[in-house]
C-alpha cells in the first residue's frame, strides 16, 4: 500500500530494496544544475548500482516523486532552503527532479552563488537557498586559512541576519546544519566570550561542540516563532552522516562501496548520534512553542535511511574547478542518487500537510453550521 493519510506510517523508518529495473529520475545530461562537486558521472563514477535501489518503508510504499504534483502543491508559495551545503545538495536535487516539467528562470538579489533564487513562472513558485553553515551570526577569524580549521566566532543567541531578515514571506523553510561545528569554535552570549570549542586557550572555559550546537538551533527555531508575520511550515532536515573508511578525510580515508549496506551494519557514530537526538529534542521543544502561535515546525528524518548508504557519496568522483582531488568526499551525495529521496520524503510532507489543512478548514466550517 502506499502512504494512506490519517493512518500511522512512520516513512522514515524502513530499509532499501533493491530495484534492478529502476532508472534516475534525471541524469547529468537532463539536468543542468549540479554542482561539479557532486556530479559523479561527469568525473567517471563507473558504476550505477548504487541508483537502483529504493527506500521502503516498514508498514507503507513510498511513493515515486512526481513534478507536477509538487509544483501544484506549492503553486502560488515560496520554499527556502537555510543551511550548509547539504542543503544545498538537496536543493539541487531538487530542481533536477523539477527539471522534466520545466527550468525555473534566476531571480537571485545578488550575484552570490550561496544566495540563489528562483521563480518557476507558470506555477509562480519561489525557491531559493540561504548560505548559513552555523545559523548564526558567525565571523571568520582567518578567512584566507584552511577551510576546515579555521577559528569561528559564534554568536550563539544571534540569528545570521542573511537569513532571518528575509524569512519571513517564506511559505516552507527546510533548516538544517551539521559538519562545520567540528572545527575550532569562539562561543559568545550577550555579547561576551561565554567558552570555546577546541580553541587550545587555558583562559578560556572549554566547551564542547555540541553546546555551541544545541544554542544554534534553539536561537534558529526562537527566531522563527518571534517573527511577527511568518505563518510558514518549518522542517528540521536531520544530520547527514558522513563515511570515510580506512582512515579519517584527511588520512586516506575514502568511501569505496558500490551498494547500501544491512541496517545492522552501520550505525550512527558517538558525536553523530549526539547531534541527532540535539536537532529532535531542539525541534520538539520549538513543536510544542509554535503550537501556541499556530506555527508548525516538522521533522525531516533523513538520518536512518542515510546511515546505511555508503555508497551514495562522491568519493573522488566529484570535485570543483580547484580542488584537491585526492582528498575524498565522504560527506556530500552525488547527483542523481540516494540523496532524491529526501524529496520524495518532502513530496509526501507537503501532501500531508495539505490534508492537515483542509482537514482543519472542514471543521471550521462544521462548527460555523
Amino acid at each position: 500500500m502506499s502512504i494512506k493519510y490519517g493512518k500511522k506510517c512512520n516513512m522514515f523508518r524502513g530499509k532499501w530494496l533493491q530495484d534492478p529495473n529502476g532508472n534516475p529520475y534525471y541524469t547529468n545530461g537532463t539536468c543542468r544544475e549540479i554542482f561539479d562537486q557532486q556530479n559523479c558521472m561527469k568525473f567517471g563514477r563507473p558504476d550505477t548500482e548504487f541508483l537502483k535501489w529504493r527506500w521502503k518503508p516498514d508498514e507503507c510504499e513510498l511513493p515515486l516523486f512526481d513534478a507536477v504534483q509538487f509544483l501544484e502543491l506549492v503553486k502560488g508559495k515560496s520554499m527556502a532552503f537555510v543551511g550548509d551545503s547539504w542543503e544545498r545538495n538537496q536543493m539541487q536535487s531538487l530542481l533536477c527532479l523539477l527539471a522534466s516539467v520545466g527550468y525555473p528562470i534566476d531571480v537571485s538579489y545578488t550575484k552570490d552563488p550561496r544566495f540563489k533564487r528562483w521563480l518557476y513562472v507558470g506555477y509562480n513558485f519561489t525557491l531559493a537557498s540561504f548560505w548559513s553553515p552555523h545559523l548564526v551570526k558567525a565571523i571568520d577569524t582567518d578567512p584566507n586559512g584552511p577551510t576546515y580549521n579555521r577559528l569561528m566566532n559564534l554568536y550563539l543567541d544571534e540569528p545570521n541576519h542573511d537569513w532571518a531578515a528575509q524569512i519571513e514571506a517564506f511559505n516552507y523553510v527546510i533548516i538544517s546544519a551539521g559538519r562545520w561545528f567540528f572545527g575550532p569554535q569562539m562561543f559568545y552570549e550577550n555579547g561576551h566570550l561565554v567558552g570555546c570549542h577546541a580553541c587550545h586557550k587555558n583562559n578560556i572555559k572549554n566547551l564542547t561542540m555540541f553546546y555551541g550546537y544545541r544554542k544554534v538551533f534553539r536561537t534558529a527555531f526562537k527566531t522563527l516563532t518571534r517573527l511577527r508575520n511568518f505563518k510558514g511550515v518549518t522542517f528540521l532536515r536531520t544530520l547527514s552522516p558522513a563515511h570515510f573508511e580506512n582512515g579519517e578525510w584527511d588520512k586516506g580515508g575514502s568511501c569505496r562501496r558500490t551498494r547500501p549496506v544491512k541496517n545492522s551494519e552501520m550505525k550512527l557514530d558517538e558525536a553523530d548520534l549526539e547531534m541527532y537526538m540535539i536537532q529532535v529534542e531542539e525541534l520538539r521543544a520549538a513543536e510544542r512553542k509554535g503550537r501556541k502561535k499556530g506555527l508548525k515546525f516538522r521533522i525531516l528524518d533523513t538520518t536512518e535511511c542515510m546511515v546505511v548508504r555508503p555508497d551514495g557519496h562522491p568519493n573522488h568522483y566529484g570535485h570543483g574547478a580547484h580542488e584537491n582531488v585526492t582528498i575524498a568526499d565522504c560527506v556530500h551525495w552525488c547527483l542523481p542518487g540516494p540523496v532524491d529521496t529526501w524529496n520524495e520524503f518532502l513530496l509526501q510532507m507537503l501532501k500531508m500537510d495539505q490534508n492537515e489543512d483542509s482537514l482543519e478548514r472542514r471543521k471550521l466550517q462544521i462548527n460555523f453550521r
